[in-house]
């Protein structure tokens, strides 16, 4: 049975790695890839997006790419900095079955990725996945 997948990146993944994450045949599912911008703490009390935005758009897209080449129906996007507004703003227009969250291993994480996958299991009434990605 196919489900709609929303897929939060922070570095670009494969079919393999999500089909890992959500522990079934991915090829049937539909995914939507948005990748926060993520910035530093210094850049985003400066109000400076603009890094974190270019960068969330190459992994949005080399995703993308990865995962048609392995045959998985994808789209992806960017999204704001924080990954819970991310999140809820796909979902406006994107009803998503299941989140996955693909975050960076614990001391090279993005200050705006700690504690997003528990506030996600909180806030939103479907599954939430996390995978630690490098």
């Amino acid at each position: 049975m196919s489900k709609r997948i929303l897929a939060v990146v922070s570095e670009p993944i494969s079919a393999d790695v999500l089909q890992s994450a959500v522990d079934e045949d991915v090829k049937e599912d539909e995914v939507l890839v948005v990748a926060p911008a993520l910035t530093g703490k210094a850049r985003w009390f400066l109000s400076d997006p603009d890094p974190g935005i270019g960068r969330a758009e190459e992994v949005a897209q080399e995703t993308v790419e990865r995962l048609d080449e392995e045959g998985v129906d994808a789209a992806g996007d960017t999204g704001e900095s924080d990954p819970l507004l991310a999140v809820q703003d796909a979902l406006q227009t994107y009803p998503a079955d299941e989140i996955v969250f693909f975050t960076h291993r614990e001391g090279k994480r993005n200050w705006l990725e700690e504690g997003v996958v528990d506030e996600a299991r909180e806030r939103f009434d479907r599954p939430v996945g996390h995978m630690v990605v490098e």
